[in-house]
């Protein structure tokens, strides 16, 4: 079996460079690829595309390209609460593509899937579909969105094992799953890595034959985006 763990993030990194287009995994703060992030802090790439479902907060997740204006461009579903992304949305420093949340994901999954474009009623009647083929089935007006086509896909798993296999841990369960395999190099970054036959076949969410590169984080924040707390 194909041994895909390598030794640190770096080594997961090689090949990252400027200009290129990313998926990164997570929701809000969950599941995020921490680590992959700060290294790509580190490693100060530049011009990058990031599809995602957030832009995470100002301090943390994707934020912290956001602070070094290392994208150029994004590609996600909600922006909410990150301040930095609003101000350079609107002083017309970054380019904003956002996407219905389902279609985001389908269009993740499509790649991973082999499927090149596929149809949704999703947007239809609004400025998202602005440019793009309509047809109508059964009635009902649908948009054609094609798959996304990424350099690297980097997701965040609890565990996995060392030819690949990984497990979730649940509500981080969220975009990485449709993003393994969706880019031409999948990384993996995980809590726990283990040796080849140490996972419960019956748990693995995503086979490792969707992974090229594996390892295990050093550091990981259990932050809470919201904290809604009572008076007394």
């Amino acid at each position: 079996m194909i041994n895909k763990k390598v030794r640190n993030v770096a080594a997961a990194l090689k090949g990252v460079k400027d200009g290129m287009s990313l998926m990164l995994g997570g929701f809000g703060l969950c599941g995020i690829p921490e680590n992959s992030i700060g290294a790509l802090v580190e490693i100060g790439v530049k011009n990058l595309t990031c599809i995602s479902n957030n832009a995470g907060i100002d301090n943390f997740g994707l934020g912290l390209l956001l602070q070094k204006k290392q994208i150029k461009k994004m590609i996600a579903s909600y922006v909410g609460e990150n301040a930095e992304f609003e101000r350079q949305m609107l002083s017309g420093e970054l380019e904003v593509e956002l996407t219905p949340q389902g279609t985001l994901a389908e269009r993740c999954r499509a790649a991973q899937a082999g499927i090149p474009a596929f149809y949704t009623p999703a947007g239809c009647g609004t400025e998202a579909v602005e440019g793009k083929e309509t047809r109508r089935f059964n009635g009902k007006m649908h948009v054609l969105e094609t798959a996304y086509e990424v350099d690297f896909s980097i997701v965040k798993a609890w565990k996995g094992d060392e030819a690949g296999n990984l497990i979730f841990k649940g509500t981080a369960r969220n975009f990485n799953p449709v993003m393994c395999g969706a880019g031409k190099i999948t990384i993996a970054e995980v809590e726990e890595l283990v040796p080849v036959g140490a996972l419960d076949p019956n748990q693995i969410h995503i086979p490792g034959i969707f992974v090229n590169r594996i390892f295990q984080g050093t550091k990981f924040e259990k932050r809470i985006e919201q904290r809604t707390i009572r008076l007394n």
